[in-house]
């Protein structure tokens, strides 16, 4: 009986490949490996068909799904191969680490020690690294291993390496360490017990000393014993390149799964492979790569090797070359290679028939439905929301988005106007799955899943504004059953809200629901009871709310005031209108901040609500306050913020500013001038220019169109017209009109 222990580092090629080579020579009729034994009853999965890593076991507490643990394996990780050699030679094949049914339910009590313990670890490599003559582990470790082919010796080398590096640690285990290499050690020795003769043990190169000085059985098992347990489940997962360097389960910080891909499938002519793969990408972005440049950097990668008393070019010897032949001194080239090719990000699969939860194995159908497959690249998605299938595409994703799964983030297009168009960027992340499982709580299906979120999120909310931004939300997700429940919750906050910034932030968006709802096919009936109630408590609050406030406070308000003023005009029912319209009397005459005054007779005037002498007369009494010009200022910012239309089309209103600004003190005119720039800076650049050319001219009006020449009409045709600008107009008088 033997007990091969082969110390090998996660997602390395070159373990793999001198594994492969090990397992091949010894034929161990047992394997152990690294890993949680609740998965044990997965492993005959890798070897089916539509498995394709990168893939990545994941162990969940039910009860708390956020509790959870990945282990990712790449094709070229040792572990795999491990699994995928047991499988195809029919070996028994277990994982022996600590069972994550222990690990999720301990405390983490020993958190800081465990990484205290990995950073020690990092530390003694570090050394040797630098006295191999090298600046960083990864390079070390990839030139000693990852690009060798040996079998069985290089594991024997490893292990002396180890044994004298924790030798010089000296340093007590961590407890979560201690108790994971006495659980491994309990099953090799439970092997040994059921009779293997040939046990080949797979593990992290660190672990091979404590694993081959064993103590005695009673010390670990003494060490194991009354430890916490909490009922977890494992199921397989899709993972990616970029996700091998997670820092649970198997992360050992790879920094370049892609350069690592080639090491594993053309390993003698790997630095080629990748320098073409390099010149492609940076051809595919309009970056000039010949291919001469190819074989020069490839030769001074090589050369760049030699002086370095390397065996072969490695990875910072092509990024070196690269940077020399192509690049100089430019790095944004380089950024792109290292973003795009040393990940080389790719998605892998698993089976149909993995283990899964109800709410991740709806979604998959209705992925399959729509036809949405799900990548790690971006790809974009343009949706006609008139068309049902891609409306239910748009419903689809907002309803992940709303369970905190962002598959899809919305974009803005240029050319793609109105609420039917919808661009997204897609891009699917292996945790996403983790997230669904967390959601199953909510439902077995996307949409009562969506619903029952929506309901649990209003009950948690305290605020009007998040609560209306929530029913939006549910708006774009088609939760219709959660409508009546957040609504009910609505109407309990505005009842008990004060606020009027508060209650004009929320009209906003409930406008835009029950504005653009009918897209969606959605009822709004109840928003609509809910948002009239919300307008009347805002026109009663709003006179009030603005006198006796600070300027700060009154340019939060005017923000929420505008908002509010375009949601009331954008319903166009009339009870609003004339509540709104009153309120805002009410500001001018209660003497609001000036601020809010102002703005409230731009809208009073812009509604048709006031006359033009109506607005010019309080205009007037604003800029004839020689107590306080800075009050006049700011009326002037309230009422022309955002557009100076109303002083190139009003001959009145130009005329009391023009007074106004012309009467005022040099010192009075200096101070207020930074808040006048302010106020004219918001207007359009067209319209500066002709408010410049207006005072360039003396103030007189600037003509917008030349006159008509006077022309004679002919009252006979003119009769013809009148019936048809009759029905256009409304009721009209042909006769007595033209009388």
């Amino acid at each position: 009986m033997t007990v091969h222990l082969f110390g090998i580092r996660h997602h390395g090629p070159g373990s793999a490949r001198s594994l492969a080579q090990a397992l091949s020579q010894l034929q161990p009729d047992l394997i152990l490996i690294e890993g949680p034994p609740e998965a044990n009853e997965l492993l005959p999965l890798a070897a089916h068909g539509d498995m394709r890593p990168p893939v990545a076991l994941l162990v969940y507490a039910p009860a708390m799904p956020q509790h959870a643990v990945y282990y990712p394996f790449a094709d070229y990780s040792p572990e795999w191969l491990a699994i995928m050699h047991g499988q195809q030679h029919g070996v028994p094949t277990r994982f022996i680490d600590l069972p994550q049914a222990h690990v999720l339910a301990r405390e983490m009590t020993y958190a800081e020690q465990a990484q205290a313990q990995v950073a020690q670890a990092g530390d003694m490599l570090a050394g040797l690294a630098q006295a191999a003559g090298f600046a960083d582990t990864e390079t070390w470790w990839d030139h000693l291993v990852e690009q060798r082919q040996d079998g069985l010796e290089l594991f024997t080398a490893i292990e002396e390496m180890m044994t004298v590096a924790r030798e010089e640690l000296a340093q007590p285990l961590a407890p979560e360490e201690a108790l994971r290499e006495a659980h491994m050690r309990q099953m090799i020795r439970l092997g040994v017990k059921q009779g293997h003769q040939r046990i080949a043990v797979v593990c992290g190169a660190w672990h091979v000393p404590a694993l081959r000085a064993m103590p005695t059985a009673k010390h670990d098992k003494d060490l194991l014993s009354e430890l916490p347990k909490a009922k977890v489940a494992a199921t397989w997962t899709p993972w990616t390149y970029g996700r091998l360097s997670a820092g649970s389960g198997y992360g050992a910080g790879v920094q370049a799964p892609g350069w690592y891909h080639h090491l594993w499938h053309t390993p003698h002519k790997a630095a080629a492979h990748w320098l073409t793969d390099a010149v492609r990408l940076l051809r595919k972005h309009g970056l000039d790569a010949s291919s001469a440049q190819v074989i020069e950097a490839l030769r001074l990668a090589d050369t760049l090797a030699s002086l370095r008393e390397r065996s072969r070019a490695g990875l910072g010897e092509l990024l070196d070359a690269l940077q020399s032949v192509l690049f100089g001194d430019s790095d944004a080239p380089l950024r792109l290679i290292e973003r795009e090719l040393l990940v080389n990000d790719r998605l892998g699969g698993v089976p149909a028939d993995t283990p899964t939860l109800p709410l991740s194995q709806n979604v998959k159908e209705l992925q399959k439905r729509h036809r949405m497959v799900p990548l790690a690249d971006q790809v974009e998605l343009n949706l006609d929301l008139r068309q049902p299938k891609q409306l239910e595409k748009s419903t689809f994703l907002h309803r992940l988005a709303l369970l905190g799964i962002g598959w899809g983030k919305t974009l803005t297009v240029r050319g793609k106007s109105g609420t039917f168009h919808e661009s997204w960027q897609l891009a699917w992340e292996p945790e996403f799955e983790l997230r669904l499982i967390e959601a199953n709580v909510w439902g077995a299906t996307l949409e009562i899943a969506c619903n029952a979120h929506l309901c649990h999120q209003s009950q948690q909310t305290g605020q009007l504004p998040e609560l209306t931004r929530l029913v939006d939300r549910m708006l774009l997700a088609d939760a219709r059953d959660a409508v009546p429940v957040l609504m009910a919750r609505m109407q309990a906050l505005a009842a008990g809200t004060q606020d009027a910034g508060v209650l004009l932030e929320a009209l906003a968006p409930l406008a835009n629901v029950l504005r653009y709802g009918n897209v969606r096919g959605t009822d709004t009936a109840s928003v609509g009871a809910v948002l009239d109630g919300l307008v009347q408590r805002a026109c009663i609050a709003l006179p009030t709310a603005a006198r006796g406030i600070n300027e700060e406070a009154a340019r939060l308000l005017l923000g929420h005031m505008i908002q509010a003023d375009q949601a009331i005009a954008l319903l166009q029912r009339a009870a609003h209108r004339e509540a709104w319209l009153a309120a805002l009397e009410q500001c001018v005459q209660l003497q609001a901040h000036a601020l809010i005054a102002g703005r409230a007779v731009r809208i009073l005037f812009e509604q048709e609500h006031w006359s033009v002498e109506q607005s010019a007369r309080a205009l007037s009494l604003a800029c004839t306050n020689p107590v306080n010009p800075l009050a006049s200022a700011e009326w002037l910012e309230g009422f022309l913020h955002g557009s100076g239309t109303l002083l190139l089309v009003n001959d009145a209103l130009w005329h009391i500013l023009d007074e106004w600004v012309a009467g005022l003190r040099e010192e009075t005119f200096t101070e207020l001038l930074p808040l006048l720039r302010r106020t004219f800076a918001t207007f359009e650049p067209a319209e500066r220019r002709q408010l410049g050319q207006r005072v360039e001219h003396g103030g007189a009006a600037l003509a917008l169109a030349a006159p008509a020449p006077a022309q004679h009409t002919d009252e006979a045709r003119a009769v013809l017209l009148l019936p048809i600008l009759s029905r256009l107009l409304g009721d009209m008088q042909p006769k007595e009109e033209l009388a």
